[in-house]
Order: C-alpha cells, then sequence, then structure tokens
C-alpha cells in the first residue's frame, strides 16, 4: 500500500507570491504549453508547468528550494502563448523577487525593496551621508575656482574609505546569499544524471558559465527560440551592452584607484590616477565608451519593457526600481562630466553628489535588488551543470 503524502499549503506564501507579481497565477489549467514551449527547460522534469501547480497549491518549500527559478531568464515565451494569461513567466520572475527579500539579512532592506512606499527611506540613507561629507568638507557651499569633485568630496577621506566599506558589505552579503541558495538546492534533492558518466569538476562548470552565459549572454539568444522577435534581439543587445559596460567602468575604477594608491609608493604611477582626468587619457576614453555602452544598452532595455504586451508580461516594481537607478547613475556621471567642462560649478556639485547617492545606492542594495541574478543566478547555473540539471556545452 502506497504511502500517504500531507500536503500542507501556505496561504499567506500564495498572498505574497500575488502580490509581487504572481498574481494570474490562479488561472493556469495545467496544459504544459509553457513547458512545451520553452527552448531552455530540460526535458526531465521540465519548467514552468511544476512550478505553477506548486505555486497555486502554496507548496512553499518545494519552491524556495528550487534550482530551476533561477535558469530561467524570462524571455517570456511562455507567458505569450499561455492560452489562459496566466502568465507563468512573471511567476518565475516573481518567485526570484521573493527570494531577493530573505536570502540576506537584514531582511528589513528587502522589504524596502519591494515596495515603492519605501523608496524615500531608501534614497535618504545614502542623500544624508554624502550630505554629511558635503557639509563637513565645505559647510554645503560651493567651492571656488577650478570645478574639481575631489574639493567637496575628497577620495582618500570620503569617497574610497565609505565606497570600499560598502563593496566589502556587498560582497559579504553575496558570500552568505550564494551559500544559503546552494544549500536550499541541496535540501531539494534529486538525482540528474542517468547511466553511466563523468561528472564534470566545479572549475570547468565555472568556465563554462562564465564564458558562455555570463560573456556572450548565450541563453538571452536562445530565449525565444529559433525565431528571435524584434523585442528578444533588443533584449539581447541591452544586457550585453550593459554588462560589458559596468565591466569596462569596473576596469577604469581599479585602474584609478591603483594608480592613486600605487602613486605614493611609485610615483610614476600617480598620472594614472590623478583626477580629473584629461580626456586624452586613455582610461579616461575607455570610461567614455564603457559610458556609451551603458546608454546604449538602457536605452534598448527601457524601451522594450515599455512596449511589452501588459496583458501577457508584467513589468514589476523590481523591475522599474532597477532601471531607475541604473539610470540615475549614468544619466547623473555624463550629466556631472559635461557640467563641469561647462564651467557650470553649482549644477556640477549637485549633479555628482546625485551621482554619489545613486551610485552607493545600486552597490549598496545590491544583494536585495533584482540585479542581484548576476551572483545568484551565475551560481544557480554552475551548480546546474555541476548536478547534471544542466549539461556542459
Amino acid at each position: 500500500m502506497s504511502k500517504a503524502v500531507r500536503i500542507e499549503p501556505d496561504l499567506q506564501f500564495i498572498k505574497d507570491l500575488q502580490a509581487v507579481g504572481g498574481d494570474s497565477l490562479k488561472k493556469c489549467y495545467q496544459c504544459a504549453t509553457c513547458s512545451v514551449a520553452c527552448p531552455l527547460s530540460p526535458a526531465d522534469a521540465p519548467y514552468p508547468r511544476k512550478e505553477m501547480v506548486w505555486a497555486q497549491w502554496g507548496l512553499k518549500d518545494k519552491l524556495v528550494n528550487d534550482i530551476d527559478i533561477w535558469l530561467c531568464h524570462n524571455c517570456g515565451t511562455c507567458s505569450d502563448l499561455c492560452p489562459r494569461g496566466a502568465k507563468p513567466g512573471d511567476l518565475l520572475a516573481a518567485l526570484r523577487n521573493m527570494a531577493y527579500r530573505s536570502l540576506v539579512s537584514p531582511t528589513i532592506i528587502g522589504t524596502w525593496m519591494s515596495s515603492s512606499k519605501y523608496l524615500p527611506i531608501l534614497v535618504a540613507i545614502p542623500a544624508a551621508l554624502w550630505l554629511i561629507v558635503w557639509y563637513l568638507t565645505t559647510g554645503l557651499t560651493i567651492p571656488e575656482g577650478e570645478i574639481v569633485f575631489g574639493k567637496i568630496f575628497p577620495g582618500d577621506y570620503t569617497i574610497d574609505p565609505i565606497m570600499s566599506l560598502t563593496f566589502f558589505f556587498m560582497v559579504a552579503s553575496f558570500v552568505l546569499g550564494a551559500s544559503r541558495l546552494i544549500k536550499s538546492f541541496g535540501a531539494s534533492g534529486g538525482t540528474y544524471y542517468v547511466g553511466a558518466h563523468k561528472k564534470p569538476c566545479i572549475v570547468d562548470c565555472i568556465k563554462d558559465v562564465l564564458l558562455n552565459e555570463v560573456g556572450q549572454h548565450t541563453n538571452f539568444k536562445e530565449c525565444g527560440g529559433e525565431e528571435q522577435k524584434p523585442a528578444d534581439e533588443e533584449r539581447f543587445k541591452g544586457h550585453l551592452a550593459l554588462f560589458y559596460s559596468f565591466v569596462i567602468l569596473a576596469v577604469v575604477t581599479g585602474l584609478i584607484a591603483f594608480g592613486h594608491w600605487g602613486g605614493k609608493v611609485i610615483h610614476f604611477l600617480e598620472p594614472m590616477g590623478h583626477t580629473p582626468l584629461p580626456l586624452y587619457a586613455p582610461h579616461k576614453f575607455a570610461a567614455l565608451v564603457g559610458m556609451c555602452l551603458g546608454i546604449y544598452g538602457l536605452v534598448k532595455l527601457t524601451g522594450r519593457r515599455r512596449n511589452l504586451d501588459q496583458t501577457k508580461t508584467k513589468s514589476s516594481y523590481y523591475d522599474w526600481y532597477l532601471l531607475g537607478v541604473v539610470w540615475a547613475v549614468f544619466a547623473t556621471g555624463a550629466g556631472a562630466l559635461v557640467l563641469r567642462l561647462a564651467g557650470l560649478a553649482a549644477p556640477a556639485y549637485l549633479t555628482y553628489y546625485v551621482h554619489l547617492v545613486a551610485v552607493w545606492m545600486l552597490f549598496a542594495y545590491l544583494p536585495w535588488s533584482k540585479l542581484g541574478h548576476l551572483v545568484y543566478r551565475t551560481v544557480a547555473l554552475i551548480y546546474a551543470r555541476y548536478i547534471g540539471r544542466v549539461p556542459l556545452r
């Protein structure tokens, strides 16, 4: 006689899931169109059909330990073809949104990130921080003479220590979140290899994911199937451009920091880290290229999201919050540069102040934001290859 299985639905989980983007999950009647249509879904236990029924039943434990929610790249094909408008793509996005909120402590930040009513709190923290710095350096006045942002925000005593602490806080949060994510995958159990096989080395899995998934965005190309829709092409171009924009700007920032601090010991390095950089400096030119790439990517991604058919794929607050913050980073960065070159001191310093607020928001809240998928999805993809859920390319 088979053993009975007790199912204990979590009704509050269903309500929370509906609140963060899974509001149409009850429309699903398990036709399996979504799983058949998805070009990325493995043939063995494909998603998102099973996630739809788990969500309808309120099986929180099954979903929070489900690696498949991270394998989805949210192309929207499943939602486009759903005959009932259940929006399975939105459900998986909502599950990821819920994961961002609770993977890392303090979870109160995740709560603040989940609703627009908390946005003033998120802005007020860095706004007050940089305002205090401004008050301590110049008494909130505009310095006379050449426009040098370091007059108000000295790198050695304000920007470098504050941003370094923020960076290490972000890294520590991601390490904790990633370890919890891997632990949750292990709790779900399951064996994906069938028959004789050679288990891949973890190093090979990491190389495969970084070179293909991250470096080339291969899954973004494959999303939507063989016939790419214009919107899918826009999304691929936008994501890739924005990703490499951040890579370039990170390298430039590292070179400036290396030149600045290394120049205190090895003096010939000092010009590389002396700011403001002349426009003809190679790493300044690279920064301008990165800025242009980022704005290009933002235009593509914003246009695609604005043109989405809301009856099939709905944009959540998480989507617009991330786009808004990244736009603020690039717009104020470009604006501060232009205003400085134009000699407009007050607007330049004010714009740079807003730029620092936006940059701090982007990195300090990263583990709880949608951009956190850059780490969490990468970890999930590596783990999926290691356990055989997804084969090595």
